[in-house]
């Protein structure tokens, strides 16, 4: 995707300096979300991005869960939550997977993907793509079909959208940001 016909989203997200530490430029989706048509349109480009219609859409805890649910709506299909351990009652299956200084897990309930689905997971933003090839891990072992993955923000400087690449998934960002 052209990201430069996105400019006027990439206009609504705020770039907090040295946040949550010094060297990092954070890209503040909340402005985003507070602009109405803004996130309209992000979700209306969302979703004319996707080139295989989805069966479901998996959102990644938390802010993949905004995106994600409006998604969902947007295309008329169901949504799946990907959560942090512990977060999501009854029998669940879990990928541990790493982060810079140790170790995360991420959870689906273990009914929620019928075998063959095909899945669109979906976050506010790819960096490193740590917990997106997780959730692709996940879902895949729950018998999901993952082959695209639905974002508003792509760090590419951080490898995360070729790491998805690498293992059959065709990132889809509506915009990009040099940095950290």
């Amino acid at each position: 995707m052209d990201h430069r016909a996105n400019d006027d989203l990439k206009a609504l997200v705020r770039t907090i300096p040295d946040y949550p530490k010094p060297g990092i430029m954070f890209r503040d989706i909340t402005t985003l979300l507070l602009d109405g048509p803004g996130f309209a349109a992000s979700i209306a480009r969302m979703a004319a991005s996707l080139t295989t219609p989805p069966d479901l859409i998996a959102g990644i805890e938390a802010r993949g869960f905004i995106f994600g649910a409006a998604l969902a709506r947007e295309l008329g299909v169901g949504l799946v939550l990907l959560r942090k351990q512990n977060k999501l009652p009854g029998r669940v299956n879990g990928v541990n997977y790493a982060l810079e200084y140790g170790q995360d897990r991420i959870e689906m309930h273990d009914d929620a993907v019928p075998a063959g689905s095909r899945v669109c997971l979906v976050d506010d933003l790819i960096a490193t793509g740590g917990t997106a090839l997780a959730g692709a891990q996940l879902l895949r072992g729950g018998g999901a079909v993952v082959t695209q993955a639905a974002f508003a923000i792509d760090l590419p400087d951080l490898g995360g959208a070729q790491r998805l690449r690498e293992a059959g998934i065709t990132p889809h960002s509506l915009m990009a940001f040099s940095g950290h």
